[in-house]
């Protein structure tokens, strides 16, 4: 008995020793979690249950110049049924009025959704998709139906809100008006207006600290915000959707006519470079039809043929090698240099002509002629003319991806004998066509040089944040003698050159065709044409310059640069200054012209005397006659139409108040 109370006890001080050990390795235990690991285990706790939650800033606005909105952030729903939320009694009494009236909103038959409803109810699908991007009004009246309107957890209602970018009027301007995206792996690109000034678009999120509670729900911890957000800025643009419209249906007008590949049209301001109009136009070889897939204007950089010897004239007059009236011989059409062919469009040449002539009818024998006489032995003159005028560099728009010009440089290892030649009718360099526009722009607005703009202003609300004024890329890129020269023979190329097409007697325009050869030395037989035209109007006081470019336009219907671009070009022009109430301010009305002031005073005279003596009124018009006779107290009768031929009363005679006095017209 002994023995075995002994080994009970051994028993209970081997439990209890335990027991002591295993309360030594708790102690530790908690002392290291409270003073070594605590911090890490506080840490993830608040992780777990408090934690903040972006609230993301509303997105600025895109407005065109005359205030239309261009683009705008708009809440789009999607809604998904919990089919083993609600209970079984709900269920059957409101599966048919739920049907009946997704039916009506969704397009579909009532029968439909009652199957699918059913059958997510039997496979307890708990995220039934019900329909997707609708709109808040949408969702308001769908949040109303049977069931739904219950609420998420008796009638089973999910929805997910996102927030996407809309385009009011269409997708016109579309590409310069451009697009942010997010990828998955948060990298974010754009194009366009809406990446180039995100930082201003986007605001800033704001953060809420929230708490974890029952059912994975979170609660806002206080009434404030951690961080509040701050909406985004409004970007107002320069695009007039009125010019915008118009421009964008005359350039896909002579796209589908001709078939061509792409398209683009810039519509500028002259005075301060805002681009009123602009779009770019691409076939899909799916479908055919165009859509703004490429910034091609401002992308595209390429040969730009003959709308390039505009440089060609700056050069020569204003360097005073040459005047407009210097003849020179066409040569058939066919000159040569270093074995390379220039020829003339017409293949046969023009004879003798004036530079002038040569440059109206577009001619590449005289325009390479004249520069290469004349630059031949310090090409580095004509060159450095062009990097002056600064057709050397990017024009330094805001947007990613500007297509750089190229103009050959003597000191480059490519230059060779004929790079000057080419230059001078428009191959060898390159040139989008937003430069080429700038350049001609500057001609329009008296020889200064601004810089395209896009956007006018920053605003929040009606608080101005920043505005962007002209920038003015070179203050004269000639002298105002080659000006006045260069302006004339730019109108003469609409009156009686290659344009002389688009000549109408009632408005003025100015400017330059081309066609150029695209791909030509590749020899495989892909060989193209860019059709374009480019200029301003009115050519007496310039108020806006465009050009056109069409690339590819089918050779059977026609690709000069006349008949394929400059139709877009006259279409703008004219619906401009037709179709737009005029504003234009009457700058000589209150001039003073001296023989209106002199017959003033003459026919004032002859009003105050106050004799009884008939007036002399042979060769006056009839309504002066008849004011002047009328207020000596005469009563007239009028025959015929025109000027007074006779009176019936000579001149000098005495009357008397109200006797009759008959004149007759011719």
């Amino acid at each position: 008995m002994a023995v075995e109370n002994k080994n009970i006890s051994y028993r209970i001080y081997l439990v209890a020793f335990a027991i002591f050990v295993m309360a030594i390795f708790v102690a530790i235990k908690l002392t290291n979690i409270q003073w070594v690991e605590g911090e890490y285990y506080r840490k993830l706790a608040k992780e777990r249950t408090v934690k903040n939650f972006v609230i993301p800033a509303n997105k600025g606005n895109v407005y065109s110049a005359d205030g239309s909105l261009l683009a705008t952030s708009i809440p789009n729903y999607t809604i998904r049924f919990d089919a083993v939320a609600p209970k079984k009694e709900h269920f059957d009494d409101n599966v048919k009025a739920l049907s009946d009236s997704l039916s009506l909103l969704l397009n579909k038959p009532s029968g439909f959704f009652q199957r699918e409803l059913r059958k997510a109810r039997a496979n307890e699908n708990r995220y039934y998709l019900v329909a997707r991007k609708l709109s808040y009004t949408e969702y308001m009246r769908m949040k109303s139906f049977p069931l739904f309107n219950l609420g998420a957890y008796k009638g089973g209602i999910i929805t997910e809100q996102k927030t996407v970018r809309e385009h009011p009027i269409g997708k016109i301007a579309a590409r310069t008006i451009g697009y942010e995206r997010t990828y998955d792996d948060k990298r974010a690109d754009g194009k366009g207006i809406e990446w180039a000034y995100r930082d201003y678009i986007n605001g800033k999120d704001g953060k809420r600290l929230m708490q974890k509670i029952a059912k994975n729900q979170w609660k806002p911890i206080s009434d404030n915000n951690e961080i509040e957000p701050r909406d985004g800025y409004d970007i107002i643009s320069t695009i007039d959707v009125y010019v915008q419209d118009i421009a964008h249906h005359a350039l896909l007008k002579q796209l589908e006519y001709y078939k061509a590949d792409h398209g683009c049209v810039v519509v500028m301001e002259t005075k301060t470079g805002e681009v009123k109009a602009i779009s770019n136009l691409g076939r899909d070889e799916v479908d055919g039809n165009y859509y703004e897939t490429d910034n091609y204007a401002i992308r595209e950089s390429h040969e730009p043929g003959s709308t390039f010897k505009l440089v060609d004239l700056i050069a020569l007059l204003d360097d005073e090698k040459v005047d407009t009236s210097k003849i020179y011989d066409s040569k058939g059409g066919d000159i040569t240099y270093r074995g390379r062919h220039v020829r003339d469009s017409n293949g046969k040449g023009y004879g003798k002509v004036s530079l002038a002539r040569g440059f109206e009818l577009s001619s590449n024998t005289i325009l390479v002629q004249a520069v290469y006489e004349n630059y031949k032995d310090n090409p580095e003159e004509f060159v450095n003319r062009l990097n002056k005028m600064g057709l050397n560099k990017p024009l330094g728009l805001p947007f990613k991806g500007e297509g750089k010009p190229y103009i050959p440089q003597p000191s480059d290892k490519k230059w060779s004998a004929i790079s000057l030649p080419w230059m001078a009718f428009g191959y060898g360099v390159s040139m989008t066509p937003l430069q080429t526009l700038t350049l001609y722009n500057a001609v329009a607005n008296n020889g200064e040089m601004v810089k395209p703009k896009f956007v006018r202003e920053i605003k929040e609300w009606n608080k101005t944040i920043k505005k962007f004024d002209k920038e003015v890329i070179n203050p004269k890129i000639c002298s105002d003698e080659a000006l006045l020269k260069i302006k004339a023979i730019l109108e003469n190329v609409v009156k009686k050159g290659t344009g002389s097409k688009l000549y109408s007697k009632d408005f003025s325009m100015a400017g330059k065709t081309g066609t150029a050869q695209m791909n030509y030395h590749k020899g495989d037989g892909k060989m193209y044409y860019a059709s374009s035209f480019v200029g301003f109007f009115p050519a007496d006081e310039p108020k806006y310059s465009c050009v056109v470019v069409v690339h590819k336009p089918n050779v059977a219907a026609g690709y000069y640069g006349a008949d394929v671009a400059g139709p877009v070009f006259k279409r703008i022009a004219q619906k401009i200054f037709t179709d737009v109430p005029s504003t234009n301010e009457i700058k000589t009305l209150n001039v003073k012209i001296k023989h209106q002031e002199k017959n003033y005073a003459e026919y004032y005279t002859k009003a105050q005397k106050k004799e009884n003596i008939v007036p002399n009124v042979k060769g006056m018009s009839a309504m002066d006659a008849i004011a002047l006779l009328e207020n000596f107290g005469m009563k007239v009768k009028v025959k015929g139409i025109g000027k007074v031929k006779q009176q019936s009363i000579q001149p000098g005679q005495r009357f008397n108040r109200n006797q009759i006095i008959t004149l007759e017209l011719s």
